[in-house]
């Protein structure tokens, strides 16, 4: 008896660890973070995933996790992309302009 009510217990945890996931979930569309009631707002976590995405299809091997813990690469990715409409944004703090840059 006392086995199948731990059992039961620690099933009834982890259904509801599952079920509570997806929607705690981060859900992205590029840059912009899409919320509950459909607002869009910028976030660093989107933009982060969105530049691992845009690098990759440059042929770069690099993940958002990375983009997010190491800024080192987020910065080598940012020189090798950085121009990328997509990222420009993103990218602004990595990428060495002059003072007279159109786009500055």
């Amino acid at each position: 008896m006392r086995l199948s009510t731990s059992l039961f217990a620690a099933a009834l945890c982890a259904s509801l660890a599952a079920a509570a996931t997806p929607a705690a979930a981060i859900t992205c569309d590029g840059n912009v973070q899409v919320q509950r009631n459909g607002e869009r707002i910028i976030t660093p976590y989107c933009q982060d995933g969105y530049l691992a995405q845009v690098a990759r299809e440059y042929g770069a091997k690099t993940t958002a996790h990375e983009m997010r813990w190491n800024v080192g690469e987020k910065a080598r990715i940012c020189r090798f992309i950085g121009e990328d409409i997509r990222v420009r944004d993103t990218c602004e703090q990595y990428l060495n302009r002059g003072r007279n840059d159109i786009w500055q």
